[in-house]
C-alpha cells in the first residue's frame, strides 16, 4: 500500500465497473502513543496541511481540554473557495478568478459575494442567472444529467462507525430548501455535493462549524470535506490509545460515496470522472486510470 489512494475504472455493458485502492493508514496515532495530552493538541495541527485545525479542536474537545484560538472557520472557508474559484473551473475548462476580498472574515461581504444580491429562493432561476458562482455550478449541472454520479447513503449516528455512510459538507446542510431542490432534480450527485459547499460557506458566514464532544475522550468537529471525529485514551496523563474516523475513511469504504458515484456515471462519460473524484474531495493524493474494457 502507499499514501495514495488508487482508482481504477474500466467500461463494462452495464456501465463503469470500479476498483478502488484504499491509502496506507497514517501512522499518526502511533506517533502520538506516550505523549501529554497538551503535547498531541499543540501536535496535531501541525502534522496535517489539511484540516488540520479542525482536528486539533477534536483533540482539545475530546480530552477536556482549553480550545480558545482553536477556530477551523478559516480552514473551511479557505478550502470551499479554492474549489468553487481556482479547483473547478480550471477543470472545466473556465477561467478561474481570484478569492474574494477580505474572505477570511466571511460575515455579510462574503455571503453577498457567494449569492450576488439577496439569496435565492429557487435553484434553477439562480444557476441561469449569472450571478455570484452561479456559472460554476450551473457548469457542472450541465455537465450530469439527473442520476448520474451519484451516491444515496444513510448518515449513521455513530461516531466510529467506518462502514459506507454519507460524510460530508453537503449532508450537513441537506435541510436547506436549495439541497432539497437539487437533490430532487439531479439526486445526490456532483451538483448536490458542489451545492453543498456554497450553502456551507453561507452558513459559516454568520456561525462557527460544529463540533462536538460526545463523552470523555470522544469528539467530532465539521471541517472542509466532511467531520473529523477522534477517539483518545489517556493513562496516567499520556496518549495510550488514539483513533480517526476522517471524512475520506468513509469516502473510500466498500459501497460508500466514491465507488457508487463513479458507477453510477455512464460509460461514455468517463472522461468526467477526474471531476466526480474532485468533487467529492479525498484528503490524499489520487491515482486515477482507466484499465481495458471489462
Amino acid at each position: 500500500m502507499t499514501d495514495r489512494l488508487g482508482i481504477s475504472i474500466a467500461r463494462g455493458d452495464a456501465g463503469l465497473q470500479v476498483a478502488i485502492t484504499p491509502p496506507a493508514p497514517s501512522p499518526v496515532a502511533a506517533m502520538m502513543l506516550g505523549k501529554p495530552a497538551e503535547e498531541v493538541a499543540a501536535l496535531m495541527p501541525r502534522l496535517f496541511n489539511l484540516c488540520g485545525v479542525a482536528q486539533g479542536l477534536a483533540v482539545r474537545l475530546a480530552l477536556d481540554l482549553p480550545v480558545e484560538g482553536s477556530d477551523p472557520r478559516r480552514e473551511i472557508l479557505r478550502d470551499h473557495l479554492a474549489k468553487l474559484c481556482l479547483r473547478w473551473p480550471g477543470l472545466m475548462g473556465l477561467t478561474a478568478q481570484p478569492l474574494p476580498a477580505d474572505w477570511p472574515r466571511g460575515g455579510p461581504d462574503l455571503r453577498a459575494w457567494i449569492w450576488d444580491g439577496d439569496r435565492p429562493a429557487r435553484l434553477e432561476p439562480w444557476l441561469e442567472s449569472g450571478k455570484g458562482i452561479s456559472p460554476v455550478l450551473r457548469a457542472i449541472a450541465q455537465r450530469f444529467a439527473p442520476g448520474e454520479a451519484v451516491a444515496d447513503l444513510p448518515t449513521r449516528d455513530r461516531p466510529m462507525c467506518l462502514s459506507a455512510q454519507e460524510n460530508s459538507p453537503a449532508m450537513r446542510v441537506c435541510d436547506d430548501p436549495l439541497m432539497a431542490q437539487a437533490e430532487a432534480i439531479f439526486g445526490r450527485g456532483p451538483l448536490w455535493r458542489a451545492l453543498g459547499r456554497v450553502i456551507d460557506l453561507d452558513r459559516l458566514c454568520a456561525a462557527p462549524p460544529l463540533a462536538r464532544r460526545h463523552g470523555p475522550g470522544l469528539a467530532s468537529v465539521a471541517a472542509a470535506r466532511g467531520t473529523y471525529t477522534l477517539a483518545l485514551t489517556l493513562s496516567e496523563g499520556r496518549v495510550s490509545a488514539l483513533q480517526r474516523i476522517t471524512p475520506t475513511d468513509h469516502l473510500v469504504a466498500s459501497g460508500g460515496m466514491l465507488q457508487l458515484s463513479l458507477e453510477s456515471l455512464p460509460a461514455h462519460k468517463v472522461s468526467l470522472a477526474g471531476l466526480v473524484v474532485d468533487i467529492l474531495d479525498p484528503c490524499v493524493p489520487v491515482e486515477l486510470r482507466e484499465v481495458a474494457d471489462a
